[in-house]
């Protein structure tokens, strides 16, 4: 499933945000080899992209930096833009599928502060692209 990949994604680039260490192995034989394959593009596309992911978050946040973001809110953030901007997995699946992760591992406010910041990224690459 998708969503396994995603999660696993997320707690990757969670623990990156506190840990620059490499990851045991260990941790990627629990995925299998389709949901694995997901997890690496987008957890390498993070660590490729990071600066640039991690500034569009920003740009888009108002009276807040980054360093004030739930780092749960801020990985799930960043594994969607990873995902969207580098992945070209289509915007509304990607939304859906962090919303609805938001509602198992973060606040119960996170699903609409994340969908706010999302539409805006989408709508930001929407612009651009025209």
């Amino acid at each position: 499933m998708r969503r396994d990949s995603r999660v696993f994604a997320f707690k990757l680039v969670f623990e990156r945000l506190f840990n620059t260490q490499p990851f045991d192995d260990e941790l990627w034989e629990e995925l299998n080899d389709k949901d694995k394959n997901l997890a690496e593009e987008i957890f390498e596309h993070y660590i490729n992209h990071k600066k640039e992911i991690e500034n569009k978050i920003e740009n888009l946040l108002i009276g807040y930096s980054l360093s004030r973001i739930h780092k749960i809110d801020l990985a799930l953030l960043s594994i969607a833009v990873a995902e969207i901007d580098y992945v070209k997995t289509p915007a509304p699946v990607v939304i859906n599928e962090i919303i609805e992760i938001a509602k198992v591992y973060s606040s119960e406010e996170a699903p609409k502060f994340l969908n706010g910041i999302l539409a805006s990224i989408v709508k930001g690459n929407a612009e651009k692209d025209n």
